[in-house]
């Protein structure tokens, strides 16, 4: 399954290859204070693909807190976040917004919450590694 999705002006844009094709995706409301604020719901396919492109690079910000292992890229234009990296022993990972998805049925979408409040630093690179996308593209991060 092909997911695209953008932030709302179309600055930055993803292309995520979903295999095998899912019965449902995962989409994880973060308890997180940013994610909170930003209405932050991620998903993830371990097996997939991502394609990120960027059209003008010099209006996106990278936003890191916290431990600064996650960067979240925020287009300066419209505010919105699709899509967050982080880098671990020189590999790119990353989750995708389902709020950013263009063309997806709603109704495939499983909503559930993640705390992840008193996990470590390790710990949580480990997850990332295990949960996250692995087959990233995105010139430039």
């Amino acid at each position: 399954m092909l997911i695209h999705g953008s932030c709302h002006c179309g600055n930055i844009s993803f292309t995520l290859d979903w295999a095998p094709e899912p019965a449902f995706i995962p989409a994880r409301a973060c308890t997180c204070s940013f994610c909170v604020k930003h209405g932050g719901v991620w998903t993830s396919c371990p097996t997939g693909a991502l394609a990120v492109t960027v059209r003008e690079p010099a209006k996106v910000s990278p936003y890191s807190f916290g431990t600064r292992t996650a960067q979240f890229h925020l287009c300066t234009q419209c505010g919105v976040v699709p899509v967050v990296t982080s880098r671990i022993d020189d590999h790119l990972y990353a989750v995708v917004s389902v709020n950013a998805f263009d063309d997806v049925d709603r109704a495939l979408l499983q909503h559930g919450s993640a705390s992840f409040d008193g996990e470590g630093e390790g710990a949580r690179l480990d997850r990332r590694k295990r949960n996250w996308i692995a087959n990233v593209s995105f010139p430039g991060a």
